[in-house]
């Protein structure tokens, strides 16, 4: 089984999955993420994002392929370019740090380790550019699929809290950790990103 991780692109942003394609949760305010659904722009603006960040930041993402089949992905960014970051209650990102926005691995594809390759290869291209940790907003009454990723399965695979909530705490993970997981933490990474779908209507918070 040959696998390999490639940087988003807008050239590869097609192998992502249709509804993630057309997702703007993350990437717009609240406003206007609701005007771009509304008016079927969610997909350009995705590409304007992206594209955005790539020249002004650089990777913002990561695609895992199975012999050459997309399986998975994880999607982050400097709080700076999450508008939907300052909508938290336990916002903002600490400026060391950049924001897991999501993260997503196909069913077929669980529990082969692919989570913890994907988050581990984020960890190592951030350690590259001098950032020291992951954040992200879990949901702690997370029941259905959806744009925030469990609370649960974010503290199951390392993360601490650094500003708890009732409902979005705010969480971190220290990058160095990443870099000597033990085998017994894939299924819980692949549990955590196979969590996540991408809701194409942005819910407010």
């Amino acid at each position: 089984m040959g696998r390999r991780l490639a940087p988003i692109t807008l050239d590869n942003l097609g192998a992502l999955p249709a509804r993630c394609r057309s997702c703007v949760f993350w990437e717009l305010d609240p406003v206007r993420g609701e005007a771009a659904v509304r008016e079927g722009r969610a997909e350009a603006e995705k590409e304007a994002w992206i594209s955005a960040v790539l020249l002004e930041w650089g990777s913002c993402g990561r695609i895992a392929y199975v012999d050459d089949v997309p399986a998975g992905f994880a999607l982050y960014a400097p709080a700076a370019y999450v508008p939907r970051s300052l909508a938290f209650p336990t916002s903002p990102v600490a400026p060391d740090a950049v924001q897991l926005m999501t993260g997503w691995l196909l069913p077929e594809y669980r529990g082969q380790g692919l989570g913890r390759v994907l988050v581990q290869t984020v960890a190592k291209d951030l350690l590259r550019r001098d950032f020291k940790a992951i954040e992200a907003f879990g949901d702690a009454r997370w029941r259905d699929a959806a744009c925030l990723l469990p609370a649960d399965h974010l503290l199951a695979v390392g993360f601490k809290t650094v500003r708890p909530h009732r409902r979005h705490p705010r969480l971190r993970l220290e990058l160095r950790a990443t870099l000597s997981w033990k085998e017994d933490m894939e299924q819980a990474l692949d549990r955590l990103l196979g969590a996540v779908k991408k809701d194409p209507v942005p819910r407010p918070l």
